[in-house]
């Protein structure tokens, strides 16, 4: 029968490999459903290790399965993701970016390697758990509409079909060493809100002949903002851009918002709609103006199912010890893992990832974002355990 500390070993062994892929996957980033070389890549790993896959998969997507004893009794599916982001990276490292303007910000990097060392592992296990593992490397978790919604379309959740689903996420405000629970319900939808308002443009210093779009700009987002800011229901609704390319003395024709609208309950979240509407239409009226609104509909609320999650929080504390398992709050942030937490049982948990004693705090979706590599260690080890303990780790 298998122990935490059989698999703390494998974990071990295989860290110099991981870490070599992590650091050739943050060299190598590429952008959301662009992640061609990416993909070659952990194919390439998966080959080797001899672990049976398809791949194609909403382009570049890959799915890979481990067959233990009586591989029709339970599947379980992980998760990772590949794509990067739109950043200049800064840090002055080894394995610093090559492509400019592109870089793994979000950990998409550690998440792919955590789950090859995991498939290492499990691999060489098979004969020792009963069950499928299924593993995604899914394309474009950073952009609309998300490669988790589209893979399962694709039918990542059938043939087998999955039973229940895991996938982890750096965390860099949590200490090495450490990782995070959070039962039932924990990040948020997302829908992305544009808003054009359209006046009358002219020269600034005769304000009889315009109708600045700026102001009128300014009167809907401090109306949305005063209508939004306090609700029983966690809800974020905030706008990040406002463009109107005038000048000094320019008043433009129009303006452009940009902005997010989260919540975690979908009733409200179509309410909310109809408001913002409500909302549009009224200051439009008031100020002779034109205003249209599109909302793109994205992620739905991401939840833990509380059975499988506590069991995944009880098989860390055997792994990791009590004191390395921490409880999580609600985050008003957004993941398109959530499309597969709303299809089968599922649990998304988080990966210490920083060491404030060696300066590694940075925030994911920054140009100085980093993690203490020893996460790693953590990160394979822990779901391999996990993995073990939901599929028995020993043949009945």
């Amino acid at each position: 029968m298998l122990n935490p500390e059989q698999i703390k070993q494998s974990a071990q062994n295989y860290f110099q490999k991981i870490l070599k892929i992590r650091r050739h996957l943050h060299q190598n980033p590429e952008l959301s459903f662009k992640e061609f070389e990416t993909s070659k890549y952990i194919q390439a790993q998966l080959k080797e290790a001899t672990i049976s896959f398809t791949s194609g998969h909403v382009g570049t997507g890959i799915i890979a399965l481990i067959k233990g004893e009586n591989p029709d009794k339970k599947t379980l599916l992980l998760r990772a993701d590949m794509d990067a982001l739109p950043i200049e990276e800064k840090n002055n490292v080894d394995y610093k970016s090559c492509n400019t303007g592109v870089m793994h910000a979000c950990g998409h990097d550690v998440h792919s390697a955590c789950m090859l060392g995991a498939a290492f592992i499990l691999n060489e296990l098979k004969h020792e758990f009963e069950g499928t593992v299924k593993i995604m490397f899914q394309p474009g978790e950073e952009v609309l509409p998300g490669g988790a919604g589209l893979m399962i379309k694709d039918g990542v959740l059938e043939n087998p079909k999955v039973d229940k689903a895991l996938a982890l996420h750096v965390f860099p405000s949590m200490e090495v060493g450490k990782v995070g629970f959070k039962s039932g319900m924990y990040m948020a939808s997302t829908d992305e809100l544009y808003i054009t308002v359209k006046g009358k443009g002219g020269h600034a210093a005769i304000p009889a002949d315009y109708n600045n779009p700026l102001i009128i700009a300014s009167e809907l987002l401090l109306e949305i903002n005063n209508r939004f800011k306090n609700n029983t229901i966690p809800t974020v609704v905030a706008f990040g851009k406002i463009e109107g390319k005038g000048a000094t003395n320019v008043i433009p024709e129009t303006v452009e918002l940009a902005g997010t609208f989260r919540t975690m309950n979908e009733e409200w979240r179509s309410n909310v709609h109809t408001q913002l509407q409500e909302i549009v239409n009224a200051v439009a009226k008031k100020n002779n103006a034109e205003i249209t609104l599109r909302i793109e509909h994205g992620y739905p609320f991401l939840v833990n199912d509380e059975n499988f999650t506590e069991s995944c929080r009880e098989a860390a504390k055997n792994y990791l010890g009590n004191e390395n398992v921490e409880e999580l709050p609600v985050r008003m942030t957004a993941e398109d893992f959530a499309f597969i937490s709303q299809k089968v049982p599922s649990c998304f948990f988080r990966l210490g990832t920083g060491n404030t004693s060696k300066n590694i705090t940075s925030g994911v979706h920054t140009p100085t974002f980093d993690i203490d590599e020893h996460a790693l260690e953590t990160g394979v080890g822990l779901l391999a355990w996990l993995v073990l303990n939901e599929l028995e780790n020993s043949k009945s």
